[in-house]
Order: structure tokens, then sequence, then C-alpha cells
């Protein structure tokens, strides 16, 4: 199997991810016709990570979105649980492990959002992009993102979403579902991903479901704002001062 079914087996999301890795990268460019960078950038501002602040990327692949927070100045770990995706991240920037003192400033860990390897109010924000839409229980994942943020800490989310103009949404849905897996094979080492890629996108929630889930999962002060028209969305929550037991 080259890619993952919409149930979101980790084993088969993990996998499939592996095989992307060395390209992965580059492909994302190519099919958002760079509009990956706009939305790394988008994302950074709204975590805003100050010197001193430590955060949690997650579903960081190879560390392409963690450099945006190390680069404001604080401490930042990438996890994933492609292992694949870490050690192509740790490779480009002259590393050899995944664990230790971290690589120019990024900490490499292999972790499962469901089951996350750290311990309860550690991280002043945790942030996640393109990367939700692939665990199989999105409210654990959300709990635990909970768990691992300090009190008042900031989730940041960017993810896919749904275009906020009725005809261009035509247009998108076009794209993902005909013209997508055909850039993907001509650019790709596994063009069957894309495939799940466009499947995954159709069957997310809109921005005020998704919201709805956040909230319940525990998180307060819920907005978001639309990149591009709605094809993306960045979700922001604070934790609560107080989380009951």
């Amino acid at each position: 199997m080259t890619r993952a079914s919409l149930d979101k087996q980790p084993h088969e999301v993990a996998a499939m991810f592996d095989r992307t890795a060395q390209r992965y990268d580059l492909v994302n460019d190519v099919l958002s016709l760079g509009q990956d960078r706009l939305w790394r950038r988008a994302t950074a501002a709204a975590i805003d990570a100050g010197p001193g602040e430590l955060v949690l990327d997650l579903a960081a692949g190879t560390g392409t979105s963690t450099d945006a927070f190390t680069m404001l100045g604080a401490r930042a770990i990438a996890c994933d649980f492609s292992l694949g995706m870490l050690r192509t991240g740790v490779a480009r920037r002259g590393g050899s492990g995944l664990y230790g003192g971290g690589v120019r400033g990024v900490s490499f860990i292999a972790g499962d959002a469901l089951h996350l390897p750290f311990a309860d109010d550690v991280f002043d924000a945790v942030t996640i992009s393109f990367g939700l839409r692939n665990v199989a229980d999105t409210g654990q994942a959300l709990r635990e993102m909970l768990r691992v943020a300090r009190p008042g800490g900031r989730l940041v989310i960017c993810e896919f979403s749904r275009p906020v103009i009725k005809s261009f949404d035509l247009v998108y849905s076009q794209y993902l579902m005909k013209l997508l897996p055909q850039v993907a094979r001509a650019v790709s080492s596994n063009p069957d991903s894309y495939e799940y890629l466009a499947e995954s996108i159709r069957a997310w929630p809109d921005q005020a479901a998704l919201a709805a889930v956040i909230q319940r999962a525990g998180w307060e002060k819920v907005a978001w704002r639309n990149l591009s028209f709605g094809i993306v969305a960045l979700h922001r929550a604070v934790k609560p001062e107080a989380v009951n037991p």
C-alpha cells in the first residue's frame, strides 16, 4: 500500500509519509504554487513565540515549519511519528540522530499526537500544520495538546479548510480531485499518497465545525482566520489558566 485510507490507521499514515519524505517539501511547494511559505509565516506570526519560550511543533515532518519559530528566538521541538520525515530533516541540517541537544536550534523527537511523550504543562505554545487532519482521533489529539501546554499557553492550527467563495470552491474542488493527483505523479516519489491528500481535505470539517471540536476539547477563546480565500484556515485558542480535573 502506497497511501493511507481515510480511517487513518497510524501505521498506514506513518508509512505513507516515510515514503514521501525525500521530496515532500518540494512537492508541497509545487502543489501549493508557493503558498505554503506564506502559510508558514502566518502560523509563526500567530504563535508569536519570543526568546525563552518553548514551542511544540506537531506533525512537523522535516522541520521546515519549525524553523520559523527558532528564527523568532524561541526553542522548538519538532515532533512527528514518521521516522523517515524526521531523519530527512535531521540529515538536511547535518545531524545524525533524532534526540539530544538539537540540530540548528530544533530538537527532533518521534511521537504520536494521540499519546505525546511529554509531561503536563510544559509548552508555551503548541502548533500543528496540515497534520491534525491525519490523526485517527481529532478530539484526543486536541486534548493531548491541551495537557502538554502550560496554563495560558497558546494553540495554533494551520489546516486545509473550505473556500469562502462558492465559485472558487468549485474550481478548487476540481483541482483537488483531478489536477492535483496528475501534478503529484510528475513530481512526487509516491504520487498515490496525494490521492489521500485530496480525499482527506474534502472530508475535513469546515472552519466553524473545527472550532467547535477545539472548544469541546477544553480550549477557550477559539477563533479562526482564513488564508488564501479559505483554502487554509488558522485556528487559534488558549488553554484556561485553571483546568478542571
